[in-house]
């Protein structure tokens, strides 16, 4: 580690120094993914490994492993780019090590067993950037997570880091900065989409001399990882733009309100903040300019309301997190009652980008109202699983099908929900749909954090509308009876409907207490909680009413609603299905078609799996 900086100049200096060398000389460098997805899949089994090998082959001085954050394609886990071969090896093993080191390291052999196949031609694809997941990807905020270790300070000076507070605290006033964030045109990416730039003006021309900034990494929502893994895989870049935020708003103290459920990105956060305080860039007069500002950590107990920003102010006080009637905004009374800016961790991560690149650059990217690119967690029924950051405007159908590899297994697509458990679900008809702000909210959805979750043709929409309000009825904090009670009746009714117990007249009500939940509700939970409802009404009442008409769940999933039957044709009398029943439902003879008795079955689904004849179907 070197000496503590005193001066903006030699801060420049180091930078320059660092991305000079960023190139391993003559070495291969083995990138690997290690983030919480990486590790939950052996990644950490499969470093040991390739250390081990190049130790016992003498390699030190001629091949380097590089342990880095997630590289975005969950589903490649454990993944490993080899420079400068640039190759991309997939689902990596602790047993692939020794041929990896003497095929690739030492003789220049790709091994094609490990290369990506693509899921519609199979073809194998050698290098990341070929791979259709990453092709249509403009990854401006993950880009440098292939490359550096997110525990090192050294790496991240090594692709520039630091080189847009050195522009800021040399070049630029703080009414400088806050112009060229708010002509960037860059929108809150925590879920409101509110232009940054004008939210750090309010703050800034707050009549108060102590101020606050806080990054809200909260993150409640199911299957939405993108600020965790930000996080784990380049804090330094996410600490940086609250620098820059201090900065221009007048703040001295931050805060980084995250969840103690994410241990690896508490771990690198924490330590980062602590390297960066060693060498002079948090503390106090920070490179002798006078500029004081320090970071804070605030952890949270995991509670979904606590992304709404004032309910998280009162939880980083040590008060039970609940949201604060607004007006006042935080901007004008915050954290302790002083001005306070919130922005979410993937914001946060795009101001040193806009400051390098400035502003008309990042304008360039995106849509006339939504600027810049959006981080999606790709999750559900989808081959290709993981995380893509793409420019604003891209079509739900380029993400779902050109990147994320379509639908595994030869299903139909049915629906995808933008925008965590108070996002819609949009039908097929909308994958054309452009993701931006606008067109997403006129659709019945919401961008959110950027949660994005695929469904099939075996998915019951009116069991996903269950299971979102089950989820926001668990995290309503109860302050206001129109989303405590709401949540709660609308998940009574939807329930009912999928018991087979639904009335036709249960639709109309649970319409109106839907628009009537998110007009009456105080803070932001209440108001879109109404939306898996909404638009599932919207897109897909028949299935509401196959439910309750005709007790039907077309999709097979609803369990009162649904029979497994013999289909005796295709019975073989093979005693498989009979064999794994845990209820004794089945019965039969070895050769002699079998029965199951509706009366004792729990519809576990054992006897589908089990079945190698498609003799068993769901009515």
């Amino acid at each position: 580690m070197m000496s503590k900086l005193n001066s903006v100049l030699e801060l420049d200096r180091w930078i320059q120094e660092d991305s000079g060398k960023k190139g391993s000389g003559n070495k291969t460098v083995l990138y690997v993914s290690a983030g919480t997805c990486g590790q939950a899949r052996g990644s950490l089994e499969v470093i040991d490994a390739i250390e081990k090998e190049i130790k016992e082959k003498g390699l030190e001085k001629t091949a380097l492993i590089k342990v880095t954050g997630c590289h975005g394609f969950c589903e490649a886990e454990p993944n490993i780019i080899i420079q400068p071969q640039n190759l991309f090896y997939q689902h990596v093993q602790p047993e692939d090590a020794k041929e990896i080191i003497t095929e690739t390291v030492l003789n220049n052999k790709v091994i094609q067993r490990l290369l990506y196949a693509e899921p519609d031609s199979g073809e194998k694809r050698e290098s990341e950037g070929d791979i259709s997941f990453y092709k249509k990807q403009k990854r401006i905020i993950l880009g440098d997570n292939t490359l550096l270790d997110p525990t090192e300070i050294g790496d991240y000076t090594a692709v520039k880091g630091f080189s847009a507070l050195a522009k800021v605290l040399n070049e630029m006033s703080p009414e400088k900065v806050i112009a060229e964030v708010r002509g960037s045109g860059l929108r809150g990416r925590g879920g409101a989409g509110f232009s940054t730039g004008t939210k750090w003006g309010f703050c800034r021309n707050a009549k108060n001399n102590t101020k606050y900034i806080i990054c809200n990494a909260d993150e409640g929502d199911p299957g939405a990882y993108m600020d965790r893994s930000l996080m784990e895989g380049n804090p330094f870049r996410v600490l940086e733009g609250m620098m820059i935020g201090a900065y221009a708003i007048g703040a001295e103290n931050g805060y980084i309100y995250i969840r103690d459920e994410y241990p690896l990105a508490l771990r690198n956060v924490k330590g980062a903040i602590n390297q960066m305080e060693k060498a002079g860039l948090l503390g106090d007069n920070i490179l002798g300019t006078g500029f004081n500002f320090k970071i804070h950590i605030s952890k949270g107990a995991g509670a979904f309301v606590c992304g709404e920003e004032t309910a998280l102010i009162t939880s980083i006080e040590g008060n039970v997190g609940v949201p604060r009637q607004r007006p006042p905004f935080p901007a004008v009374k915050g954290l302790w009652n002083k001005p306070t800016n919130i922005n979410n961790v993937e914001t946060w991560g795009n101001i040193p980008i806009i400051i390098n690149k400035g502003a008309e650059w990042f304008a360039g990217i995106g849509t006339e109202s939504s600027k810049g690119t959006k981080i999606f967690s790709l999750v559900g029924k989808i081959n290709n699983t993981g995380l893509v950051e793409v420019p604003m405007g891209i079509t739900l159908r380029e993400v779902i099908f050109d990147i994320g590899g379509g639908i595994p297994g030869g299903k139909k697509f049915k629906a995808v929900q933008t925008g965590g458990p108070s996002g819609g679900c949009l039908p097929e008809k909308m994958l054309d749909l452009p993701i931006d702000y606008q067109s997403l909210i006129e659709a019945g959805s919401i961008m959110g954090s950027g949660g994005m979750i695929v469904m099939d043709e075996n998915t019951c929409m009116v069991d996903v509308a269950k299971y979102f309000l089950n989820f926001l009825r668990d995290e309503s904090c109860g302050k206001c009876i129109s989303c405590r009670e709401g949540t709660q009746r609308m998940w009574e009714i939807v329930s009912n409907i999928c018991d087979g117990k639904g009335k036709t007249q249960d639709l109309d009500l649970l319409e109106e207490l839907a628009e009537t939940v998110r007009d009456a509700s105080m803070c932001g939970l209440g108001q879109t909680a109404a939306n898996p409802v909404l638009s599932t009404l919207r897109y897909f009442l028949d299935e509401y009413k196959s439910h309750i008409e005709d007790k039907k769940c077309p999709a097979g999933v609803c369990k009162e609603l649904i029979a497994y039957i013999v289909i005796e044709e295709n019975c073989t009398g093979c005693l498989a299905c009979k064999k794994v029943c845990p209820s004794d439902a089945i019965d039969g003879e070895l050769k002699e078609v079998h029965f199951i008795h509706t009366d004792k079955c729990i519809k576990c689904g054992a006897c589908i799996e089990a079945c190698n004849f498609d003799a068993i179907k769901i009515e």
